[in-house]
């Protein structure tokens, strides 16, 4: 039997977490996840926007991460996470962003200055990503004040906005697109 896409549940401004508890659909902790949602979607459209297969490979691998984050933001607090059986973010998925940074990094100029949005569409791509990516993180530590969130999660996302950030550098440099360096008017 398939599932149908609508099933009129939230007609009324409430939704349920992963667990069964039904929240305001404006919860911070749908704010949180449904903004992780966001970031996925974009850094889907980087994805596409590339023709680099390891980078291709490394954006469909975040975009696995980011559904298990979700996933683990979704469920509802109050039940046994075993039970729920929730995927898991380990300090793995963490370090293999830093490696990518690092690779990446061995290939650029040192920065000297703070870089502009823009250069190429997909640049920008990575800096509107890096931009939902920080959001999303902000949002994640608002909830901690609520209701406890995994340390990881938070560290993901920190680590996942330094990514796009180096991300969007390294295909500027692919790309040949100009790095615009913002330089203050003194």
């Amino acid at each position: 039997m398939a599932f149908k896409v609508y099933t009129k549940t939230g007609d009324k401004g409430k939704t349920s977490l992963f667990g069964g508890a039904r929240v305001p659909k404006n919860h911070a902790r749908i704010e949180s996840y449904g903004t992780v949602d966001e970031l996925n979607s974009y850094i889907g459209l980087i994805r596409d926007s590339i023709v680099l297969e390891p980078e291709r490979k490394m954006l469909k691998e975040i975009q696995d991460r980011l559904f298990t984050l979700g996933a683990i933001l979704a469920a509802d607090p109050s039940k046994d996470k075993e039970k729920l059986q929730t995927p898991d973010l380990h300090d793995s998925d963490v370090e293999l962003l830093e490696q990518e940074i690092d690779r990446m990094e061995e290939s650029l100029p040192a920065l000297q200055h703070f870089v502009l949005p823009g250069g190429h569409t997909t640049v920008s791509f990575c800096h509107i990503a890096r931009c939902v990516c920080r959001r999303a993180e902000r949002l994640a530590v608002a909830l901690d004040e609520q209701q406890s969130v995994l340390p990881i999660v938070i560290q993901y996302l920190n680590r996942l906005s330094d990514y796009l950030f180096v991300l969007g550098r390294f295909l500027a440099q692919a790309l040949q697109a100009e790095e615009v360096k913002w330089i203050p008017r003194r």
